[in-house]
C-alpha cells in the first residue's frame, strides 16, 4: 500500500513535468525553427498554424486533465445505507459491494478513501478513481495527449531532420536513430540538446501509443456497457444498444466535449444521488 500511495504522487508529477518540458520545446525551439524570415512570415505561415494546433491539444488535454481531477467521487458513503457490522465494513474495505447499498456497481478505493458509483479503475497519472462523474473527462484527457504527443513527435522530427540533415523517408531511419545518436553523443558529434530532443521523440511516442491503446479500450467497454472493474470481476451487465451506453458517458453535448474540456454531467449519477 505504501508503494501504490508513493506512487500515486510520483505519477502525477511525472505528468506535469512532461507536459512542461513537451511545451518548452514546443514554444522555445520547434516553433521558432519553422520561421525562416520571421520579419517576412504570411499570417497563415506553417508555424502559426502549427503552434495554434499545439496549443488547441495541450489546452484539451490539461483542461480535461483538470476536471478529471475535480470531478473526482466524493465521498457517496455517507449517504449510502451501508448497513450495520464489522463484516459490512469489511466488504467495503476488500473493495466489494455492501448488500445494503443503494448504487449499483459501486466500489470502495482504499487510495482515494471514497466510494465511486460505476468504478472503472484508478488512474495514478490523476491519483484519483476513474468513474460515472469523471469518465467523459478522462476519455478526453487520452484522446488529446496522445494527439499532442503525435504533434510534438511530427515537429520534433522535422527539427531534427534539419539540424542533423536526415531523412526520415525510411522506416528504418526512425528505428536506427537511437542507437547512432547515442554513439555520436559520446564520441562528441551529437550536442546535448539535440540528443536531449531525440530521447524526447522515443518517449512521445511510447506515450502517445499508450494513451491512444488506453482510449480506444475503453471505448470499447462503453459500447459494451462495461467497466474494467466489472470485466476483471466477472459481473454481468444488462445488454443496453450502443447509443444508449455512448449517451450515458457522454450526454447530450458530446460535441461540445469534442471542441472545449466541459464538466461531465453525469445525469445518471444525479439521478440515482437524489432518490
Amino acid at each position: 500500500m505504501l508503494v501504490l500511495r508513493l506512487l500515486n504522487v510520483v505519477a502525477p508529477a511525472y505528468f506535469l513535468c512532461i507536459s512542461l518540458v513537451t511545451f518548452v520545446l514546443q514554444i522555445f525551439l520547434f516553433i521558432p525553427s519553422m520561421f525562416r524570415d520571421p520579419s517576412t512570415t504570411p499570417l497563415f505561415s506553417p508555424a502559426l498554424l502549427h503552434g495554434a494546433l499545439f496549443l488547441f491539444l495541450s489546452a484539451n488535454a490539461l483542461g480535461n486533465y483538470v476536471l478529471v481531477i475535480q470531478s473526482s467521487p466524493e465521498d457517496s458513503g455517507k449517504g449510502l445505507n451501508l448497513g450495520e457490522g464489522a463484516e459490512v465494513v469489511a466488504d467495503w474495505l476488500a473493495g466489494s459491494r455492501s448488500p445494503g447499498s443503494a448504487l449499483p456497481s459501486t466500489h470502495f478505493c482504499r487510495l482515494c478513501a471514497r466510494v465511486t458509483q460505476r468504478h472503472d479503475h484508478h488512474c495514478f497519472f490523476t491519483g484519483n478513481c476513474i468513474g460515472s462523474r469523471n469518465m467523459r473527462n478522462f476519455i478526453m484527457f487520452c484522446l488529446y495527449t496522445s494527439l499532442a504527443c503525435l504533434d510534438s513527435l511530427v515537429a520534433g522530427m522535422a527539427y531534427i531532420s534539419a539540424a542533423l540533415s536526415m531523412s526520415f523517408a525510411s522506416p528504418l531511419a526512425f528505428l536506427t536513430l537511437l542507437p547512432h545518436s547515442i554513439s555520436q553523443f559520446f564520441s562528441g558529434a551529437l550536442l546535448s540538446s539535440e540528443m536531449f530532443v531525440i530521447l524526447m521523440l522515443y518517449l512521445w511516442l511510447g506515450i502517445g501509443l499508450a494513451c491512444a491503446g488506453f482510449c480506444c479500450h475503453q471505448m470499447l467497454l462503453i459500447l459494451r456497457g462495461q467497466t474494467r472493474y466489472q470485466v476483471r470481476k466477472g459481473v454481468v451487465v444488462r445488454a443496453r444498444p450502443w447509443r444508449e451506453n455512448l449517451r450515458e458517458v457522454f450526454g447530450k453535448r458530446w460535441l461540445l466535449g469534442l471542441l472545449i474540456p466541459v464538466m461531465n454531467v453525469g445525469s445518471d449519477y444525479r439521478r440515482q444521488k437524489g432518490k
